[in-house]
This record gives structure tokens, sequence and C-alpha cells, in this order.
């Protein structure tokens, strides 16, 4: 096993031993321990990230969803809010943008505008009850707005309407069109 001088034996923080088969990783001004068993665990998880995307989008929408047809339609539980009223139109904006959201139809500027509402909700609504969620009924708010600010900046995932419904599209071009195999001094030819 080869020794390198320039890394540290010890825990830059607690000035500790690192853990056997422990290699630190400088990124940035950070150190960083990486061990053996968390590459492998990154390597075998980071390929379904877009998929777990696509269903952390979907259940955040249909939760959405159920908050927007509670308020217009007193569905699935609760009274219809009257028409016209602050409460009414922030159940239009969570039907439109939790709709658009579950579908992952236009999901970026959906997301941008249901997290803005719940931002809104919470400032006008909960704050004024006390500084800390936990203690004014804020919680749903600001999960709801960071939830969606999150899929502002990392998209629908793989399943979604603007992607094409997962990876590569309904049809992906590539398994749809092949090109046959060349023979020499044949010209290429396309088929379906």
């Amino acid at each position: 096993m080869e020794v390198n001088d320039d890394l540290p034996s010890t825990d830059p923080c607690y000035g500790s031993p690192l853990p056997t088969g422990t290699t630190p990783s400088h990124r940035g001004a950070t150190l960083r321990i990486v061990s053996p068993m968390t590459q492998r665990l990154e390597t075998r998880l980071n390929p379904h990230a877009p998929v777990v995307l696509s269903l952390f989008r979907i259940f955040f929408g249909l939760l959405f969803l159920c908050h927007g047809t509670a308020a217009i339609f007193g569905w699935p539980v609760g009274p219809v809010a009257a028409s016209g009223s602050l409460y009414w139109l922030g159940g239009l904006i969570a039907l439109i943008t939790g709709i658009l959201i579950t579908l992952g139809l236009l999901t970026r500027p959906a997301a941008f505008i249901a997290s803005g509402e719940m931002a809104v909700a919470f400032f006008t609504q909960n704050l004024p009850h006390g500084l800390w969620p936990i203690s004014n009924g804020g919680e749903l708010a600001v999960m709801f707005c960071w939830a969606f600010f999150l899929l502002v900046f990392a998209g629908p995932g793989a399943y979604a309407l603007e992607s094409g419904f997962g990876p590569g599209g309904p049809v992906n071009v590539r398994s749809y069109r092949r090109r046959a195999p060349r023979s020499p001094g044949s010209r290429r030819r396309w088929r379906r």
C-alpha cells in the first residue's frame, strides 16, 4: 500500500485517525472523506436519480392538486371557497400548477409559480401567528415551497410529458430507426 504524504492521516476537524479504507478527497476548500462503500452506493443509486425525481414530482404534484380541488370543488374534503376570494384564487393556482407538475408539462415554470404561491401563503397566513413553522402551522407551506423550488432547478425527471415519457422518449429514435449493417460497397440504408 502506497502512502501519500500530501494527504492528511487524521480527520481535519477532530484530529482523530481516518477510518481504515478511506481516503480524503479535496473538493474546493473543503475536505471530504470518501469511503469505498459510499462510492459503491453512489454508483448504484445515481442511475436511478431521474426516475426517483419523477416519483418525487408526481407525489408532490398530486398532493398539491388535492389542495386545489379541495378549494375549488370541495373534493376530497373541505368547503368550496367563495368565488373570487384569495383562498379561491390560491386554489385555482394550486389546481392548474398541480396538474402541470403531476403530468410533467411545463414543470419548471409551474413549479416556480407554485413555490412562489406557497411562499406568499406562508408569509401572509402563517408568519403572523409566529416565526417557526412548527408553531404557526406553516409546515405544509414551507415543504411545498422548497419541494417546488427544487423542481425549478432539478427539472421534471425521466418520466414527464415534456421529456417524452422516459429516458429517450416514447419513440426512441435510436431504437426506432437503426442503420442497417454496412457491407463493403453498399449505400447507407435506413430501416424502420
